[in-house]
Protein backbone atom coordinates (compact mmCIF):
# COMPACT_ATOMS: atom_id res chain seq x y z
CA UNK A 1 0.00 0.00 0.00
CA UNK A 2 1.48 3.33 -1.07
CA UNK A 3 1.83 5.81 1.84
CA UNK A 4 0.07 9.15 1.46
CA UNK A 5 1.97 12.40 1.07
CA UNK A 6 0.77 13.46 4.52
CA UNK A 7 2.18 10.28 6.02
CA UNK A 8 5.59 10.95 4.51
CA UNK A 9 5.59 14.54 5.79
CA UNK A 10 4.37 13.88 9.30
CA UNK A 11 6.09 10.58 10.10
CA UNK A 12 9.48 12.10 10.91
CA UNK A 13 7.88 14.96 12.82
CA UNK A 14 5.77 12.53 14.85
CA UNK A 15 8.86 10.48 15.66
CA UNK A 16 10.80 13.61 16.59
CA UNK A 17 7.98 14.73 18.88
CA UNK A 18 8.06 11.36 20.59
CA UNK A 19 11.82 11.62 20.90
CA UNK A 20 11.83 15.06 22.52
CA UNK A 21 8.81 14.27 24.69
CA UNK A 22 10.57 11.22 26.00
CA UNK A 23 13.70 13.24 26.72
CA UNK A 24 11.78 15.88 28.63
CA UNK A 25 9.61 13.46 30.57
CA UNK A 26 12.46 11.12 31.29
CA UNK A 27 14.20 13.74 33.41
CA UNK A 28 11.22 13.91 35.76
CA UNK A 29 11.34 10.26 36.88
CA UNK A 30 13.46 9.11 39.77
CA UNK A 31 13.68 5.54 38.49
CA UNK A 32 17.12 5.51 36.90
CA UNK A 33 16.46 2.19 35.17
CA UNK A 34 13.45 3.68 33.41
CA UNK A 35 15.50 6.67 32.25
CA UNK A 36 18.26 4.46 30.96
CA UNK A 37 15.83 2.32 28.98
CA UNK A 38 14.32 5.42 27.39
CA UNK A 39 17.72 6.88 26.61
CA UNK A 40 18.57 3.73 24.68
CA UNK A 41 15.22 3.80 22.89
CA UNK A 42 15.54 7.49 21.97
CA UNK A 43 19.07 7.08 20.68
CA UNK A 44 17.96 4.09 18.63
CA UNK A 45 15.10 6.07 17.06
CA UNK A 46 17.31 9.07 16.30
CA UNK A 47 19.95 6.87 14.71
CA UNK A 48 17.30 4.99 12.75
CA UNK A 49 15.87 8.21 11.28
CA UNK A 50 19.31 9.60 10.54
CA UNK A 51 20.59 6.44 8.84
CA UNK A 52 17.67 4.75 7.14
CA UNK A 53 14.75 7.14 6.65
CA UNK A 54 13.82 7.32 2.94
CA UNK A 55 14.56 11.06 2.66
CA UNK A 56 17.44 13.08 4.04
CA UNK A 57 16.28 14.55 7.33
CA UNK A 58 17.91 17.22 9.48
CA UNK A 59 17.26 15.82 12.95
CA UNK A 60 18.16 19.12 14.59
CA UNK A 61 15.56 21.01 12.56
CA UNK A 62 12.90 18.42 13.39
CA UNK A 63 13.64 18.73 17.08
CA UNK A 64 13.49 22.54 16.90
CA UNK A 65 10.09 22.36 15.18
CA UNK A 66 8.77 19.76 17.58
CA UNK A 67 9.68 21.24 20.95
CA UNK A 68 7.10 24.10 20.81
CA UNK A 69 4.41 21.58 19.84
CA UNK A 70 5.27 19.41 22.83
CA UNK A 71 5.29 22.31 25.27
CA UNK A 72 1.96 23.58 23.94
CA UNK A 73 0.34 20.54 25.60
CA UNK A 74 1.37 21.81 29.05
CA UNK A 75 0.25 25.42 29.61
CA UNK A 76 0.36 28.61 27.53
CA UNK A 77 3.30 30.07 29.42
CA UNK A 78 5.72 27.17 29.26
CA UNK A 79 7.68 28.14 26.17
CA UNK A 80 10.78 27.28 24.17
CA UNK A 81 13.23 30.04 23.25
CA UNK A 82 15.51 29.18 20.30
CA UNK A 83 19.17 30.06 20.68
CA UNK A 84 18.90 32.76 17.98
CA UNK A 85 16.20 34.59 19.97
CA UNK A 86 17.47 34.10 23.51
CA UNK A 87 19.70 37.18 23.68
CA UNK A 88 16.94 39.53 22.54
CA UNK A 89 14.43 37.94 24.91
CA UNK A 90 16.82 38.27 27.84
CA UNK A 91 17.73 41.85 26.95
CA UNK A 92 14.13 42.93 27.47
CA UNK A 93 14.22 41.90 31.13
CA UNK A 94 17.90 42.18 31.98
CA UNK A 95 17.80 45.91 31.34
CA UNK A 96 20.51 46.47 28.73
CA UNK A 97 21.99 45.42 25.40
CA UNK A 98 25.05 46.17 23.31
CA UNK A 99 24.38 48.95 20.81
CA UNK A 100 25.12 52.45 19.56
CA UNK A 101 22.57 54.21 21.78
CA UNK A 102 19.94 55.81 19.58
CA UNK A 103 16.19 55.78 19.22
CA UNK A 104 15.26 55.88 15.56
CA UNK A 105 12.53 55.91 12.95
CA UNK A 106 12.58 54.50 9.43
CA UNK A 107 11.41 57.47 7.36
CA UNK A 108 11.29 57.46 3.57
CA UNK A 109 13.46 54.32 3.41
CA UNK A 110 16.13 55.94 5.59
CA UNK A 111 17.02 55.54 9.26
CA UNK A 112 16.42 58.86 11.03
CA UNK A 113 17.86 59.44 14.51
CA UNK A 114 15.05 60.51 16.86
CA UNK A 115 17.32 60.74 19.90
CA UNK A 116 20.94 60.07 20.71
CA UNK A 117 20.59 58.63 24.21
CA UNK A 118 22.26 60.99 26.70
CA UNK A 119 25.64 59.63 27.75
CA UNK A 120 25.46 56.85 25.16
CA UNK A 121 28.05 55.97 22.49
CA UNK A 122 26.37 57.90 19.66
CA UNK A 123 26.00 61.10 21.64
CA UNK A 124 29.65 60.85 22.71
CA UNK A 125 30.65 60.39 19.07
CA UNK A 126 28.73 63.52 18.02
CA UNK A 127 25.59 62.11 16.41
CA UNK A 128 22.52 64.36 16.76
CA UNK A 129 18.76 64.01 16.64
CA UNK A 130 17.62 64.47 13.04
CA UNK A 131 20.70 62.80 11.52
CA UNK A 132 20.10 60.24 8.75
CA UNK A 133 22.18 57.07 8.70
CA UNK A 134 22.90 56.35 5.04
CA UNK A 135 25.86 53.95 5.28
CA UNK A 136 27.00 51.40 7.83
CA UNK A 137 30.63 50.26 7.63
CA UNK A 138 30.85 51.74 4.16
CA UNK A 139 27.84 49.84 2.80
CA UNK A 140 24.72 51.71 1.64
CA UNK A 141 21.99 51.47 4.28
CA UNK A 142 18.95 52.95 2.54
CA UNK A 143 16.07 51.59 0.50
CA UNK A 144 12.88 49.60 0.81
CA UNK A 145 14.64 46.71 2.56
CA UNK A 146 15.39 48.89 5.59
CA UNK A 147 13.07 47.94 8.46
CA UNK A 148 13.03 48.45 12.21
CA UNK A 149 14.27 44.88 12.67
CA UNK A 150 17.10 45.24 10.16
CA UNK A 151 18.24 48.49 11.80
CA UNK A 152 18.32 46.86 15.23
CA UNK A 153 20.15 43.80 13.90
CA UNK A 154 22.76 46.00 12.19
CA UNK A 155 23.40 48.54 14.94
CA UNK A 156 23.31 46.23 17.93
CA UNK A 157 26.32 44.05 18.64
CA UNK A 158 29.05 43.06 21.06
CA UNK A 159 29.95 45.72 23.62
CA UNK A 160 33.30 47.25 22.67
CA UNK A 161 32.97 46.52 18.95
CA UNK A 162 33.16 49.44 16.50
CA UNK A 163 30.76 50.42 13.74
CA UNK A 164 31.31 53.22 11.20
CA UNK A 165 28.23 55.32 10.50
CA UNK A 166 27.95 57.69 7.51
CA UNK A 167 25.57 60.50 8.44
CA UNK A 168 23.59 62.97 6.30
CA UNK A 169 22.91 66.16 8.26
CA UNK A 170 20.92 69.18 7.10
CA UNK A 171 23.69 71.58 8.07
CA UNK A 172 26.38 69.75 6.06
CA UNK A 173 26.67 69.31 2.30
CA UNK A 174 28.93 66.28 2.64
CA UNK A 175 28.49 63.01 4.52
CA UNK A 176 29.81 62.98 8.07
CA UNK A 177 31.74 59.91 9.20
CA UNK A 178 31.58 58.66 12.79
CA UNK A 179 33.18 55.66 14.43
CA UNK A 180 30.94 54.53 17.27
CA UNK A 181 32.06 52.04 19.88
CA UNK A 182 29.06 49.97 20.95
CA UNK A 183 28.28 50.24 24.63
CA UNK A 184 25.92 48.91 27.28
CA UNK A 185 22.59 50.54 26.43
CA UNK A 186 19.95 50.59 29.16
CA UNK A 187 16.42 49.39 28.45
CA UNK A 188 14.13 51.66 30.47
CA UNK A 189 11.16 50.15 32.22
CA UNK A 190 9.81 53.34 33.82
CA UNK A 191 8.38 55.47 31.01
CA UNK A 192 7.40 58.53 33.02
CA UNK A 193 7.30 60.04 36.49
CA UNK A 194 5.64 63.45 36.75
CA UNK A 195 3.27 65.47 38.92
CA UNK A 196 -0.37 65.40 37.80
CA UNK A 197 -1.28 68.08 40.32
CA UNK A 198 0.26 69.56 43.46
CA UNK A 199 -0.42 66.41 45.51
CA UNK A 200 -0.43 63.56 42.99
CA UNK A 201 2.54 61.85 41.41
CA UNK A 202 2.13 59.59 38.39
CA UNK A 203 4.57 56.82 37.45
CA UNK A 204 4.31 54.54 34.41
CA UNK A 205 5.99 51.10 34.54
CA UNK A 206 6.12 49.11 31.27
CA UNK A 207 7.75 45.88 32.53
CA UNK A 208 9.26 44.23 35.61
CA UNK A 209 12.88 43.87 34.52
CA UNK A 210 16.14 43.56 36.39
CA UNK A 211 16.54 47.35 36.75
CA UNK A 212 12.86 48.22 37.28
CA UNK A 213 12.94 48.46 41.08
CA UNK A 214 15.82 50.95 41.05
CA UNK A 215 14.13 52.99 38.29
CA UNK A 216 10.83 52.87 40.16
CA UNK A 217 12.35 53.95 43.47
CA UNK A 218 14.24 56.79 41.80
CA UNK A 219 11.03 57.93 40.09
CA UNK A 220 9.07 57.75 43.32
CA UNK A 221 11.69 59.73 45.23
CA UNK A 222 11.69 62.36 42.48
CA UNK A 223 7.92 62.72 42.86
CA UNK A 224 8.21 62.81 46.65
CA UNK A 225 10.76 65.60 46.43
CA UNK A 226 8.38 67.51 44.15
CA UNK A 227 5.67 67.34 46.82
CA UNK A 228 3.71 64.17 46.05
CA UNK A 229 1.59 62.79 48.88
CA UNK A 230 -0.35 60.29 46.79
CA UNK A 231 0.68 58.17 43.83
CA UNK A 232 -0.82 56.67 40.69
CA UNK A 233 1.14 53.57 39.60
CA UNK A 234 0.22 52.85 35.98
CA UNK A 235 0.61 49.17 35.03
CA UNK A 236 -1.66 49.22 31.98
CA UNK A 237 -0.19 47.16 29.18
CA UNK A 238 2.52 45.79 31.51
CA UNK A 239 2.78 42.06 30.75
CA UNK A 240 5.00 41.33 33.76
CA UNK A 241 8.53 40.04 34.20
CA UNK A 242 10.46 39.11 37.33
CA UNK A 243 8.30 38.24 40.33
CA UNK A 244 10.91 39.43 42.83
CA UNK A 245 10.80 42.94 41.36
CA UNK A 246 7.04 43.16 41.91
CA UNK A 247 7.59 41.99 45.50
CA UNK A 248 10.21 44.68 46.15
CA UNK A 249 7.93 47.35 44.72
CA UNK A 250 4.91 46.23 46.77
CA UNK A 251 7.10 46.16 49.88
CA UNK A 252 7.64 49.92 49.53
CA UNK A 253 3.96 50.54 50.37
CA UNK A 254 3.21 47.89 53.02
CA UNK A 255 3.72 47.89 56.80
CA UNK A 256 5.70 45.03 58.30
CA UNK A 257 4.47 41.43 58.30
CA UNK A 258 1.96 41.76 55.47
CA UNK A 259 1.81 38.86 53.04
CA UNK A 260 2.69 39.97 49.51
CA UNK A 261 2.41 36.71 47.57
CA UNK A 262 2.95 32.98 48.00
CA UNK A 263 3.63 30.16 45.57
CA UNK A 264 2.81 26.46 45.45
CA UNK A 265 4.34 23.91 43.12
CA UNK A 266 4.46 20.14 42.76
CA UNK A 267 7.94 20.22 44.25
CA UNK A 268 8.24 21.63 47.79
CA UNK A 269 11.33 23.60 46.74
CA UNK A 270 9.05 25.77 44.62
CA UNK A 271 6.80 26.72 47.56
CA UNK A 272 7.43 30.13 49.09
CA UNK A 273 5.89 32.99 51.06
CA UNK A 274 6.93 36.62 50.68
CA UNK A 275 6.22 39.09 53.51
CA UNK A 276 6.80 42.82 53.82
CA UNK A 277 9.68 43.89 56.06
CA UNK A 278 8.38 47.28 57.18
CA UNK A 279 11.26 49.19 55.60
CA UNK A 280 9.28 50.64 52.68
CA UNK A 281 9.59 54.37 52.04
CA UNK A 282 5.95 54.96 51.11
CA UNK A 283 3.98 53.14 53.81
CA UNK A 284 1.93 56.23 54.63
CA UNK A 285 1.30 57.43 51.09
CA UNK A 286 -2.02 56.94 49.31
CA UNK A 287 -1.76 54.70 46.25
CA UNK A 288 -3.94 53.77 43.30
CA UNK A 289 -2.89 51.15 40.74
CA UNK A 290 -4.09 51.35 37.13
CA UNK A 291 -4.57 48.06 35.26
CA UNK A 292 -6.20 46.82 32.07
CA UNK A 293 -6.72 43.55 30.21
CA UNK A 294 -3.04 43.50 29.20
CA UNK A 295 -1.69 43.82 32.75
CA UNK A 296 -0.36 40.37 33.60
CA UNK A 297 1.83 38.27 35.86
CA UNK A 298 4.05 40.52 38.00
CA UNK A 299 1.61 43.40 37.43
CA UNK A 300 -1.11 41.26 38.96
CA UNK A 301 1.11 40.33 41.90
CA UNK A 302 1.67 44.01 42.67
CA UNK A 303 -1.99 44.96 42.19
CA UNK A 304 -3.16 41.93 44.17
CA UNK A 305 -0.90 42.76 47.13
CA UNK A 306 -2.19 46.33 47.25
CA UNK A 307 -5.83 45.27 46.88
CA UNK A 308 -5.88 42.27 49.22
CA UNK A 309 -4.10 44.13 52.02
CA UNK A 310 -6.50 47.07 51.56
CA UNK A 311 -3.48 49.29 51.09
CA UNK A 312 -4.97 51.19 48.16
CA UNK A 313 -7.32 50.94 45.20
CA UNK A 314 -7.12 49.21 41.84
CA UNK A 315 -8.68 51.20 38.96
CA UNK A 316 -9.35 50.22 35.35
CA UNK A 317 -10.43 46.94 33.79
CA UNK A 318 -9.98 43.27 34.73
CA UNK A 319 -6.38 42.17 34.32
CA UNK A 320 -5.15 39.41 32.02
CA UNK A 321 -5.22 36.49 34.47
CA UNK A 322 -1.75 34.90 34.55
CA UNK A 323 -1.05 33.19 37.84
CA UNK A 324 1.75 30.82 36.81
CA UNK A 325 5.43 31.06 37.74
CA UNK A 326 8.15 30.17 35.23
CA UNK A 327 11.80 29.25 35.67
CA UNK A 328 14.11 29.68 32.69
CA UNK A 329 16.31 26.65 32.11
CA UNK A 330 19.31 27.02 29.80
CA UNK A 331 19.97 24.17 27.36
CA UNK A 332 23.34 23.10 26.00
CA UNK A 333 22.90 24.72 22.60
CA UNK A 334 22.23 28.15 24.20
CA UNK A 335 18.47 27.84 23.75
CA UNK A 336 16.20 27.78 26.80
CA UNK A 337 12.88 26.59 28.15
CA UNK A 338 10.70 28.69 30.40
CA UNK A 339 9.01 25.99 32.45
CA UNK A 340 6.01 26.59 34.71
CA UNK A 341 7.04 25.36 38.16
CA UNK A 342 4.35 26.82 40.45
CA UNK A 343 1.19 28.84 40.80
CA UNK A 344 1.20 32.08 42.73
CA UNK A 345 -1.51 33.25 45.10
CA UNK A 346 -2.40 36.75 46.30
CA UNK A 347 -2.50 37.44 50.07
CA UNK A 348 -6.16 36.41 50.43
CA UNK A 349 -5.42 33.07 48.75
CA UNK A 350 -6.56 33.90 45.22
CA UNK A 351 -5.07 32.17 42.21
CA UNK A 352 -5.92 34.54 39.40
CA UNK A 353 -4.86 32.24 36.55
CA UNK A 354 -7.62 32.01 33.97
CA UNK A 355 -8.64 28.67 32.49
CA UNK A 356 -6.26 27.36 29.84
CA UNK A 357 -7.67 23.86 29.39
CA UNK A 358 -10.64 24.81 27.23
CA UNK A 359 -8.48 25.37 24.14
CA UNK A 360 -9.53 29.01 23.66
CA UNK A 361 -6.89 30.69 25.83
CA UNK A 362 -5.68 33.07 23.17
CA UNK A 363 -9.26 34.03 22.27
CA UNK A 364 -10.29 34.96 25.80
CA UNK A 365 -9.54 38.67 25.45
CA UNK A 366 -11.59 38.78 22.27
CA UNK A 367 -14.45 37.10 24.14
CA UNK A 368 -14.31 39.83 26.78
CA UNK A 369 -14.66 42.40 24.00
CA UNK A 370 -17.50 40.45 22.35
CA UNK A 371 -19.69 40.22 25.44
CA UNK A 372 -19.09 43.84 26.42
CA UNK A 373 -16.78 43.53 29.41
CA UNK A 374 -14.48 46.32 28.22
CA UNK A 375 -17.39 48.74 28.33
CA UNK A 376 -19.60 47.59 31.21
CA UNK A 377 -18.71 46.46 34.74
CA UNK A 378 -21.86 44.34 34.84
CA UNK A 379 -20.47 42.20 32.01
CA UNK A 380 -17.42 41.05 34.02
CA UNK A 381 -17.64 37.31 34.59
CA UNK A 382 -16.59 36.37 38.13
CA UNK A 383 -16.60 32.94 39.70
CA UNK A 384 -18.79 33.29 42.81
CA UNK A 385 -17.39 30.01 44.11
CA UNK A 386 -13.97 31.70 44.47
CA UNK A 387 -14.79 34.51 46.88
CA UNK A 388 -12.06 35.80 49.19
CA UNK A 389 -12.09 38.47 51.88
CA UNK A 390 -9.55 41.30 52.16
CA UNK A 391 -8.04 42.67 55.37
CA UNK A 392 -10.96 45.05 55.94
CA UNK A 393 -13.69 42.68 54.82
CA UNK A 394 -14.10 43.45 51.15
CA UNK A 395 -14.99 40.62 48.75
CA UNK A 396 -12.59 39.83 45.91
CA UNK A 397 -12.59 36.97 43.42
CA UNK A 398 -10.06 34.46 42.18
CA UNK A 399 -9.77 32.79 38.81
CA UNK A 400 -9.37 35.03 35.78
CA UNK A 401 -7.50 38.18 36.72
CA UNK A 402 -7.73 41.05 39.19
CA UNK A 403 -11.15 42.75 39.13
CA UNK A 404 -10.65 46.49 39.79
CA UNK A 405 -12.24 48.30 42.70
CA UNK A 406 -13.28 51.08 40.34
CA UNK A 407 -14.18 50.08 36.80
CA UNK A 408 -13.31 52.45 33.95
CA UNK A 409 -14.65 51.46 30.52
CA UNK A 410 -12.44 51.42 27.46
CA UNK A 411 -12.40 54.96 26.08
CA UNK A 412 -13.29 55.00 22.39
CA UNK A 413 -13.71 58.77 22.19
CA UNK A 414 -12.15 60.04 18.98
CA UNK A 415 -11.70 56.68 17.32
CA UNK A 416 -12.73 56.62 13.65
CA UNK A 417 -11.77 54.90 10.43
CA UNK A 418 -9.67 57.93 9.51
CA UNK A 419 -7.75 57.75 12.79
CA UNK A 420 -7.09 54.03 12.37
CA UNK A 421 -5.88 54.59 8.81
CA UNK A 422 -3.34 57.27 9.74
CA UNK A 423 -2.28 55.48 12.92
CA UNK A 424 -1.76 52.12 11.20
CA UNK A 425 0.32 53.83 8.51
CA UNK A 426 2.55 55.43 11.18
CA UNK A 427 1.68 58.89 9.87
CA UNK A 428 1.22 60.48 13.29
CA UNK A 429 4.82 59.62 14.24
CA UNK A 430 6.17 60.58 10.80
CA UNK A 431 4.42 63.96 10.81
CA UNK A 432 5.60 64.70 14.35
CA UNK A 433 9.19 63.81 13.49
CA UNK A 434 9.10 65.85 10.29
CA UNK A 435 7.75 68.85 12.20
CA UNK A 436 10.43 68.42 14.88
CA UNK A 437 13.12 68.06 12.25
CA UNK A 438 12.16 71.25 10.40
CA UNK A 439 11.82 73.28 13.62
CA UNK A 440 14.50 71.56 15.72
CA UNK A 441 16.81 74.58 15.96
CA UNK A 442 14.04 76.74 17.44
CA UNK A 443 12.36 74.08 19.58
CA UNK A 444 15.59 72.81 21.13
CA UNK A 445 16.12 76.24 22.72
CA UNK A 446 12.93 75.94 24.77
CA UNK A 447 13.12 75.18 28.47
CA UNK A 448 10.60 72.34 28.64
CA UNK A 449 7.42 70.88 27.12
CA UNK A 450 5.24 73.42 28.97
CA UNK A 451 6.96 76.28 27.18
CA UNK A 452 6.71 74.27 23.96
CA UNK A 453 2.92 73.98 24.30
CA UNK A 454 2.61 77.73 24.73
CA UNK A 455 4.37 78.56 21.45
CA UNK A 456 2.76 75.91 19.26
CA UNK A 457 0.33 76.98 16.49
CA UNK A 458 -3.38 76.57 17.25
CA UNK A 459 -5.04 73.18 17.10
CA UNK A 460 -6.76 73.95 13.80
CA UNK A 461 -3.45 74.82 12.14
CA UNK A 462 -1.80 71.63 13.41
CA UNK A 463 -4.74 69.51 12.26
CA UNK A 464 -4.88 71.09 8.80
CA UNK A 465 -1.14 70.61 8.28
CA UNK A 466 -1.44 66.98 9.35
CA UNK A 467 -4.42 66.28 7.07
CA UNK A 468 -2.45 67.67 4.12
CA UNK A 469 0.56 65.55 5.09
CA UNK A 470 -1.62 62.43 5.38
CA UNK A 471 -3.20 63.08 1.97
CA UNK A 472 0.27 63.34 0.41
CA UNK A 473 1.06 59.98 1.98
CA UNK A 474 -1.97 58.10 0.71
CA UNK A 475 -4.74 58.79 3.26
CA UNK A 476 -7.31 61.21 1.74
CA UNK A 477 -9.15 63.75 3.86
CA UNK A 478 -12.55 62.65 5.17
CA UNK A 479 -13.61 65.58 7.29
CA UNK A 480 -16.59 64.00 9.03
CA UNK A 481 -14.30 61.36 10.52
CA UNK A 482 -11.41 63.80 10.98
CA UNK A 483 -13.60 66.00 13.16
CA UNK A 484 -14.61 62.98 15.24
CA UNK A 485 -10.92 62.32 15.92
CA UNK A 486 -9.77 65.96 16.09
CA UNK A 487 -8.77 66.09 19.79
CA UNK A 488 -7.19 62.64 19.77
CA UNK A 489 -5.06 63.39 16.70
CA UNK A 490 -3.89 66.81 17.89
CA UNK A 491 -3.08 65.57 21.40
CA UNK A 492 -1.01 62.68 20.10
CA UNK A 493 0.87 64.89 17.64
CA UNK A 494 1.76 67.35 20.41
CA UNK A 495 2.92 64.51 22.67
CA UNK A 496 5.02 62.95 19.89
CA UNK A 497 6.70 66.25 18.98
CA UNK A 498 7.46 66.90 22.65
CA UNK A 499 9.02 63.44 22.92
CA UNK A 500 11.17 64.04 19.84
CA UNK A 501 12.48 67.33 21.25
CA UNK A 502 12.58 66.80 25.03
CA UNK A 503 12.78 63.03 25.37
CA UNK A 504 10.33 60.37 26.59
CA UNK A 505 9.58 62.13 29.90
CA UNK A 506 7.71 64.84 27.95
CA UNK A 507 5.33 62.43 26.21
CA UNK A 508 2.96 61.22 28.94
CA UNK A 509 2.19 64.57 30.61
CA UNK A 510 0.61 65.63 27.31
CA UNK A 511 -0.74 62.25 26.18
CA UNK A 512 -2.52 61.63 29.52
CA UNK A 513 -4.35 64.95 29.74
CA UNK A 514 -7.80 63.51 29.01
CA UNK A 515 -7.16 60.02 30.38
CA UNK A 516 -10.36 58.67 31.99
CA UNK A 517 -8.50 56.27 34.28
CA UNK A 518 -6.38 59.06 35.74
CA UNK A 519 -9.49 61.20 36.15
CA UNK A 520 -11.18 58.34 38.06
CA UNK A 521 -8.10 57.92 40.25
CA UNK A 522 -7.97 61.63 41.12
CA UNK A 523 -11.67 61.59 42.00
CA UNK A 524 -11.15 58.57 44.25
CA UNK A 525 -8.23 60.29 45.97
CA UNK A 526 -10.28 63.43 46.55
CA UNK A 527 -13.10 61.32 48.06
CA UNK A 528 -10.60 59.57 50.36
CA UNK A 529 -11.48 56.18 48.91
CA UNK A 530 -7.85 55.01 48.80
CA UNK A 531 -7.56 55.13 52.61
CA UNK A 532 -8.83 52.14 54.63
CA UNK A 533 -11.01 51.46 56.49
CA UNK A 534 -13.50 53.61 54.58
CA UNK A 535 -16.33 55.14 56.59
CA UNK A 536 -19.92 55.13 55.32
CA UNK A 537 -19.75 58.92 54.79
CA UNK A 538 -16.66 58.56 52.58
CA UNK A 539 -18.26 55.83 50.47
Amino acid sequence: MKPSKNTVVWLPIAIAISVVAGMLMGNQFSNQHYISDNDRKLNTILNLIGQEYVDTVNIGDLVEQSIPQILSNLDPHTTYIPAKDLQDVNNELEGSFGGVGISFMVLNDTTAVVEAIPGGPSEKAGILAGDRIVKVDGVDFVGKDITDDSVRATLRGVIGSTVKLSIKRHSSKKLLEYEVVRGDIPVKSVDAAYMVDKLTGYIKVNKFGRTTYDEFLNGMMKLHNEGAKRYIVDLRGNAGGYMEIAILMANEFLPSNELIVYTKGREKKNDSQMWSDGNGSFQDAEIIVLIDEYSASASEIFAGAIQDNDRGLVVGRRSFGKGLVQRQVALRDSSAIRLTIARYYTPTGRCIQKDYKTGAYNQELYERYSHGELYSKDSIKVDKSKEFITTHGRTVYGGGGIVPDIFVPNDTTGLSTYYFNVANAGLLQKFAFTYSDINRKTLSKLKDYKQFLRILPGNDAILNDFVSFAAENGVPARWYYINLSRNLIVTQIKALIARDIFGPDAFYPIYNRDDKNIEAALKAFDNHRAVFPITEEEQ
